[in-house]
C-alpha cells in the first residue's frame, strides 16, 4: 500500500489566528447583545449540538470567521432523516420546508445584526460553505 498525499489548504500564521479569534469573540458579544444564544463551536466539541449561533475560526488561508445557525438536534435530525430518504424538491415535506425557513430567516437576521454592529459579513459560496456566514472584519 502506498502513502496517499492530501492536498490541504495552507494554514495562516498564529498571529492571523489570534486576530481571527479576537474577531470571533467580538462577533459572539454582538450576537449575545442582540439576545441570540451563541457559542464558539471551534473551542469546545461538546457545543456541536447546542442550538443557537455557532461561531468558529478556521486556520486556513481561504478561511476566517464563520457563523452558522444550529437548530435543536431532535428537530434537525428529523428533518435531515426525511431529506436523506429523498424528497420531491418541488413540494418538500413540511418539516423540511420549516427547517429551511428557519435557517434562511436566521441567516438573514444574523447578517443584518452583524452589519448593524459594524461588521463586514457576507454569504460565501453556498456550494462550498452551505449556510455559513463569513465575517471578514469590521467596516472602516
Amino acid at each position: 500500500m502506498t502513502d496517499q498525499e492530501f492536498d490541504l489548504s495552507p494554514r495562516v500564521p498564529s498571529s492571523v489566528i489570534a486576530e481571527r479569534n479576537k474577531l470571533a469573540d467580538e462577533v459572539c458579544r454582538e450576537l449575545a447583545l442582540a439576545g441570540l444564544p451563541v457559542h464558539r463551536g471551534d473551542l469546545d466539541d461538546s457545543n456541536q449540538d447546542r442550538p443557537g449561533a455557532d461561531v468558529h475560526v478556521t486556520p486556513f488561508i481561504e478561511g476566517g470567521v464563520y457563523v452558522d445557525w444550529v437548530t435543536d438536534a431532535a428537530f434537525r435530525d428529523a428533518a435531515l432523516e426525511i431529506f436523506a430518504k429523498g424528497i420531491d424538491y418541488s413540494d418538500p415535506p413540511q418539516i423540511v420546508r420549516h427547517h429551511k425557513t428557519i435557517h434562511d430567516s436566521m441567516r438573514s437576521a444574523i447578517l443584518r445584526i452583524l452589519a448593524s454592529a459594524g461588521f463586514q459579513a457576507e454569504e460565501p459560496d453556498r456550494h462550498a460553505h452551505g449556510s455559513l456566514i463569513q465575517v471578514k472584519g469590521r467596516r472602516n
